[in-house]
């Protein structure tokens, strides 16, 4: 909520620049205690380290999410699908720079220093660069399209990496001449930017520029209503978070992420502890954690972008890809509670592809549904079930299962046995949080027709 409010303040910038200033001294000061550059601080500071490096993320994520929903109002669905895919793929290209500059030698702390100093000068360097802009051209989609392919192309060859890495191993220059082909990657979306710029340049009036008014992120230029006749309820845009709150909508979507999100995050807390309970090798085990985050990229992308396609083709709802991706969660779940050979494998990927995907259809939906002015705000707000989700289902359900059957001498258990119950309940969570954004796709299936309708004749 809070960077909403410093949005409305300074543009998407300063909503940047106040997440970097809390992400550089979280992580430095974290990096300080454990070298001894500080005085060891006691508990409850060092939770405050903890709390800034990671509150600044919502302040990168709304600047992010919010801009690209702005910016690409008619394709939504990709923006923040490839927005939201580079933050799931950040840990790998992380790991690698780890790799790269430490070997096989590095400590955690010459990681949390990475962590300080390197995002804190590439977010630097480019947050003038986060701006919005009024205008909407007809080539928008083919410049999504190249950073799409762009994004596909990263995230293979990545996954490629990190297999032969964790299988094979990599000598110290491989490691090095792997990270620097990633950064050239990295940079290739810049290659799109520079012909767009050109294109648009060549064909934009004066009018048309940049938007770099202060309060254009969250300004539209108008408040509209739309009425769906055939259901009791009315989508207002730009909807106030006490707006939202007092709506179906909200609270639909509300528990869909619950479920969907809770149920996800209560995955990865337990990945490698199930992993262990089925007798995985290590190698095993760090290949599946380390591939995680590309099954959540391609979800995370693929929702977005098959969305776009459908919405604007047939004017599909975006909440049945929700109502669909959960339900491919919810299998999941059932494989992994099997124990079969190479289930945790194959269930991962379905869990971290069906979770990556609410992470890019649920800002898109409160987008469309509740308006760009408050989104940031509606955004998190709706987020927070995530951790809750997470905690009832990590602590209450698996961890209390898991006791059960766990041995009294060491609290140790092997066999599929340990999490069943556990992931069928999950499954069950994920099957409920279908449903209801299945209902949700039926109380707005009208308001985004007209949606549609109401892009394609401007």
């Amino acid at each position: 909520m809070t960077s909403k409010i410093h949005g409305g303040r300074g543009g998407p910038w300063v909503v940047v620049f106040v997440g970097l200033v809390q992400w550089f001294l979280g992580f430095f000061f974290i990096w300080a205690s454990v070298v001894g550059l500080i005085a060891p601080p006691p508990v409850p500071l060092m939770c405050l380290f903890v709390f800034l490096a990671g509150h600044s993320l919502p302040f990168f994520n709304t600047a992010n999410v919010v801009t690209a929903a702005r910016n690409f109002s008619h394709y939504g669905g990709t923006a923040v699908g490839i927005m939201q895919g580079f933050l799931g793929l950040s840990g790998a290209i992380l790991i690698q720079l780890y790799h790269a500059v430490c070997g096989g030698e590095g400590n955690p702390a010459t990681f949390i220093l990475l962590l300080a100093v390197v995002p804190t000068f590439v977010i630097f360097l480019t947050m003038p660069f986060v701006r919005v802009y009024e205008t909407v051209t007809t080539s928008e989609k083919k410049h999504l399209n190249g950073l799409s392919v762009i994004s596909l192309i990263i995230a293979a060859y990545l996954m490629v990496i990190i297999t032969v890495e964790n299988v094979l191993g990599l000598s110290r220059s491989m490691q090095i001449l792997s990270f620097i082909l990633v950064l050239l990657l990295l940079a290739s979306p810049l290659l799109v930017a520079v012909r767009a710029l050109r294109e648009e340049t060549q064909t934009l009036s004066p009018l048309d520029r940049p938007v770099l008014d202060t309060s254009a992120l969250l300004d539209p230029p108008s408040l509209k209503l739309l009425v769906c006749a055939d259901l009791d309820h009315v989508v207002v845009e730009d909807s106030n978070i006490l707006e939202a709150m007092s709506t179906m909508n909200f609270w639909l979507l509300f528990v869909a992420m619950l479920c969907g999100m809770g149920s996800g995050f209560a995955t990865i807390n337990n990945m490698r502890q199930i992993g262990e309970s089925l007798h995985y090798s290590p190698v095993q085990l760090n290949s599946l954690v380390s591939l995680w985050s590309i099954w959540n990229f391609l979800g995370r992308f693929g929702a977005g972008y098959v969305s776009d396609i459908f919405l604007h083709k047939h004017s599909w709802p975006r909440p049945i890809f929700m109502a669909i991706t959960l339900s491919i969660m919810a299998v999941g779940h059932i494989v992994v509670a099997s124990g079969l050979q190479g289930s945790l494998y194959f269930g991962s990927v379905l869990i971290g592809m069906a979770y990556g995907s609410q992470w890019s259809l649920m800002p898109t939906i409160t987008s469309e549904i509740f308006g760009i002015r408050h989104m940031g705000t509606i955004y998190f707000t709706i987020s927070i079930a995530g951790p809750i989700g997470s905690y009832v289902l990590s602590v209450k359900v698996i961890g209390y299962f898991y006791d059960k059957v766990a041995s009294e001498h060491d609290n140790s258990c092997f066999g599929s046995q340990c999490f069943r119950t556990s992931f069928m309940i999950m499954a069950s969570v994920a099957v409920f949080g279908s449903l209801v954004a299945s209902v949700l796709f039926f109380r707005t299936s009208k308001f985004y027709k007209r949606l549609v309708a109401k892009r394609n004749s401007k």
